[in-house]
């Protein structure tokens, strides 16, 4: 466990002393919120700023869906997102550019030891003001508890993924996140996470600092 934790924070600290004058800002809340045994609602809201200062929009991402949970492990998700894209030096209020995406992913863990290890397919449909483009994401992500045995209502625990981005027409290669941070098991529906990811966007990179929130809800039980 102190090997975990003493990587986790060699990883953390290199990409951030490496990048201190190149770093960005994600704050980000995450929820599934159960209608039924077999569906839940996805709602996310993501704020990215250019600088790691939460006072420079460059991107505001709205992203809904409905998911069906073939198993407790298992998923997929049908939805729609909204991505604000600014220009954080001009005087403009509102986005410059908009864009509107269809989204369409399968979820899948299993578990090895100690280590959850979670794959994320994603195919999204993108609507960006005239122009129209196809994309899809695989993720990798591990999830290895530091204090208890497994990831449990007060754990600690290592998050470490990599996510790749292809096109469907001319430069493939879109982009690539590489993730390190730390997660605490706040509670059996309240998870929260700080960490730092490297993305690679063509032949530009940047660091960003992120805080996340996930919250889960369970709108289907009803009041006696």
């Amino acid at each position: 466990m102190k090997k975990a934790l003493c990587i986790g924070l060699l990883f953390w600290g290199s990409m951030f002393l490496g990048a201190q004058n190149d770093t960005g800002n994600w704050l980000m809340y995450f929820g599934t919120n159960k209608i039924s045994e077999k569906f839940s609602i996805h709602t996310e809201a993501q704020y990215r700023n250019h600088t790691i200062s939460p006072t420079n929009v460059e991107q505001l991402l709205l992203r809904t869906g409905l998911n069906y949970h073939f198993k407790s492990n298992t998923s997929a998700t049908f939805g729609y997102a909204h991505i604000g894209n600014y220009d954080y030096e001009s005087d403009r209020k509102s986005p410059e550019v908009e864009e509107h995406r269809i989204w369409q992913q399968f979820l899948t863990s299993n578990t090895i030891g100690r280590v959850k290890f979670e794959h994320r397919y994603r195919l999204e449909e993108r609507y960006i003001e005239d122009d129209f483009k196809m994309r899809f994401r695989y993720r990798l992500m591990l999830f290895i508890p530091i204090n208890r045995p497994k990831i449990e209502t007060g754990a600690l625990c290592l998050g470490v993924y990599d996510e790749l981005f292809i096109n469907d027409k001319r430069n493939f290669f879109d982009r690539n996140r590489l993730y390190g941070g730390f997660g605490y098991q706040y509670a059996e529906n309240i998870h929260i996470q700080v960490g730092l990811l490297r993305q690679e966007v063509q032949t530009t990179a940047k660091t960003f600092l992120q805080f996340g929130l996930i919250f889960n809800t369970d709108l289907s039980k009803s009041e006696d």
